[in-house]
């Protein structure tokens, strides 16, 4: 049972005048389906994975409009997509999370940029940075930059951001260039309102599909002698028509203010928190209002020149409010004013942090200073007391909790919680599995990869020595491996195995004889991005077929072992992901074997999250049917736990914790097993594989027993009253 989004998408049937209300990135899709697009792709990731997800759900509403939908491979197959528009008049969108996956569809990206485009496409990007990103901290900037693609950055209001993808397409289209837009994180969840347009369906689509292929143009190709002016073509035409478009319809939004000696030049996406920044020195209100002049710029790339002049002339500073390293748009204002004969002071980074999120008390010491500088007409020193005050409480907590320095989180005041995995989940058992291997063999060398298994780089695991890239794990020991006494271990998701794995590590292994082993996880999607659709999860057939709803469902398909022996791989063990005294025998096994060549084990167990929902609804249904329906729960006998906790060392689950022992001669807390126990066994799996001791016991909660089941029940209470000491 996948994740429905039946609500959202009855929000994209939205008509004309009709008001929407939700999170951002949904906005932006129903601002595609406004913009008459043809085809959408693309990648899950988040903070955009609800942008995909809602759409390969929509089959109806995209039939209706015939709009062709499709979930990529990754992100370069998502990018050459956008292939259709080189020659046809075709709107298509993409999407993928980041920089990482902007990284992926590089290729791709450049030789789409190169001869341009006819139809506009438009790429939604989720600017994965800042305090809650999850991937390396980059921008997607410089590929706008080297390849010439549009990049909007709209102020976070959803009017705002649903008009800029409209805006984008029809840039696109008058200037030939591909257009990006990136979204934050808090733009994809913020919530808010705007009025809707009616869907438009596209001039050409699956309903009106083209008669016959364009012509064949040896110019629209990115190949030489074509690059060569295409090269010219970029400079020339192309980013000249983006910049008049830009300015003619408007799109860098200009805010006057009664302090016109200065002026502030902010990316969209920051605008917020610059004006929430600004309240603070009573110079804007919460409306958006400032008594500072602001440039905000919803395009980032290209700048419009004679813009950036016009703001800056009269005035004696500018402020340029950018996130992230390098300052890419601060050196290229710094150009502007130099070219046009302009002595304005221009400042950013030399006052504002570096790196990180600009978030208001971010960019709260940059502003003081140059206010302070160039406006002494506003009283900094409030906000200064203020920064200081909060200094001051930070550096006394950090002396009662006996540190030098402000920690980032205070170890005292709360207690350790990195990620972890989910209650249940089918790769924890494996992981405990490879520590108790290495008990056997020695340490080894682990390549880690992008996924929910990167969750064993925290504790009670701590496996991992790199994480190089999505499916990137097997081909991240090759410098390793020749070098090492004992065999690496590459660990990789099925979601990482078909995004790139397949190619980039295991066909790179087989051809150059590589002596290495590979653990691929087979849970049946791509679970950390939201449980998505991969080519080898089991078919709806097969789900509903299912006569045991409480059994993974993983064995159901073998595209994964079959495409392994296809291409020649000789060692494929494949080993159910909860057996751990057999997944340790297996690693060991690949560990030692005489066998020279790849080894893979394919761990398989169904994704957790989807086995509960699938059985949950079902005996649910049976209990509302007053048929008998079981529980399976595991506990712990506290009265002979020894309170060593290797369990726990082991294990990692979260319902696996401690309480106070019963017993008042002895000390050390007592193991428990909480109610969100999901029944999967691993901590009696561990005790056995681990020779623990034996405090595990299994229970059925039965719901709706039979009569003979009640029978028995009766006779052990009465046996019990017996037998208990008065």
């Amino acid at each position: 049972m996948e994740v429905s989004f039946e609500k959202e998408i009855q929000q994209l049937r939205l008509g004309a005048g009709e008001t929407f209300h939700g999170e951002g990135i949904l906005a932006i899709t129903k601002g595609l389906l406004e913009s008459g697009v043809s085809y959408i792709g693309g990648y899950q990731g988040a903070p955009v994975s609800h942008l995909l997800d809602v759409m390969v759900q929509a089959r109806e509403l995209v039939a209706e409009l015939g709009v062709h939908v499709e979930a990529c491979s990754n992100e370069a197959s998502a990018a050459a997509m956008l292939g259709a528009s080189i020659h046809y008049p075709l709107r298509g969108a993409v999407t993928w999370k980041s920089i990482v996956g902007t990284n992926v569809a590089a290729d791709a990206l450049a030789n789409l940029a190169s001869p341009g485009v006819t139809g506009g496409v438009l790429m939604v990007i989720g600017e994965d940075y800042g305090e809650g990103a999850s991937v390396v901290q980059e921008r997607t900037h410089a590929y706008a930059m080297k390849s010439g693609l549009l990049l909007f950055d709209p102020r976070p209001d959803l009017q705002n951001m649903v008009d800029m993808v409209k805006h984008a397409f029809r840039a696109s289209e008058a200037s030939n260039m591909p257009a990006m837009m990136e979204l934050r994180i808090r733009a994809c969840h913020m919530r808010g309102s705007f009025v809707c347009s009616s869907n438009r369906k596209p001039v050409i689509s699956t309903l009106k599909p083209l008669a016959e292929p364009a012509d064949f143009d040896y110019g629209r190709l990115a190949h030489p002698p074509s690059t060569f002016l295409h090269e010219k073509l970029k400079t020339e035409q192309r980013i000249p028509a983006a910049r008049n478009y830009i300015l003619a319809n408007q799109l860098n939004e200009l805010r006057g203010g009664r302090h016109a000696g200065i002026g502030i030049i902010v990316q969209g996406g920051v605008s917020n928190a610059l004006l929430r920044a600004l309240q603070d020195f009573g110079v804007a209100d919460a409306f958006g209002d400032s008594e500072v002049p602001l440039l905000i710029l919803n395009v980032t790339y290209p700048l419009v020149h004679d813009q950036i002049a016009a703001f800056a002339a009269d005035k004696d500073a500018v402020l340029v409010v950018e996130e992230g390293s390098p300052e890419y748009i601060e050196h290229e204002i710094a150009s502007v004013l130099r070219r046009h004969g302009l002595a304005t002071a221009l400042h950013g980074k030399d006052m504002l942090p570096a790196v990180g999120e600009l978030n208001p008390e971010a960019m709260l010491h940059g502003l003081a200073q140059f206010f302070a500088r160039h406006l002494p007409a506003i009283d900094v020193q409030p906000v200064r007391s203020q920064l200081e005050a909060t200094a001051t409480r930070r550096q006394q907590l950090a002396v009662q909790l006996g540190q030098s320095e402000w920690p980032a989180v205070p170890a005292a005041a709360l207690p350790a919680r990195p990620p972890g995995f989910c209650t249940g989940c089918p790769e924890r058992p494996v992981f405990s599995a490879l520590k108790l291997a290495q008990r056997d063999v020695g340490p080894v060398h682990v390549a880690a990869d992008i996924g929910c298994h990167s969750f064993a780089t925290f504790e009670p695991f701590s496996l991992g020595h790199s994480i190089l890239g999505y499916g990137m794990s097997l081909a991240s020991r090759a410098g390793v491996s020749p070098v090492m006494r004992r065999r690496t271990v590459a660990i990789m998701g099925d979601g990482g195995f078909w995004h790139n794995g397949l190619l980039t590590g295991v066909q790179s292994a087989l051809f150059n004889g590589d002596d290495a082993v590979l653990l691929i996880f087979k849970n049946g999607y791509t679970s950390a991005t939201g449980t998505q659709d991969i080519i080898s999860t089991p078919g709806k057939a097969n789900k509903a077929m299912a006569v045991d709803k409480t059994a993974s469902l993983t064995a159901t398909d073998r595209t994964i072992e079959d495409t392994l022996a296809g291409i020649g791989v000789k060692w494929l063990r494949t080993v159910h992901s909860y057996r751990v005294s057999t997944m340790r025998r297996v690693l060991r096994e690949a560990l030692t074997t005489d066998f020279k060549g790849l080894k893979v084990i394919v761990a398989e167990g169904e994704c957790q999250l989807e086995r509960q929902r699938r059985i949950r609804p079902w005996l649910e249904a049976l209990v509302a049917r007053g048929e008998r329906a079981v529980r399976v729960k595991y506990g712990v006998d506290e009265d002979v736990c020894n309170g060593d906790h290797a369990c726990m060392r082991l294990s990692g689950c979260p319902t696996l914790t401690l309480k106070d022992n019963p017993d008042p001669l002895k000390v050390d807390p007592v193991a428990t097993v909480n109610d969100g126990c999901v029944g999967c066994g691993l901590c009696g799996e561990n005790a056995h594989a681990a020779t623990l001791c034996p405090s595990f016991y299994r229970a059925e909660v039965v719901r709706n027993p039979r009569w003979h089941e009640r029978a028995v029940d009766a006779l052990r209470s009465v046996a019990l009253r017996v037998l208990r000491p008065a």
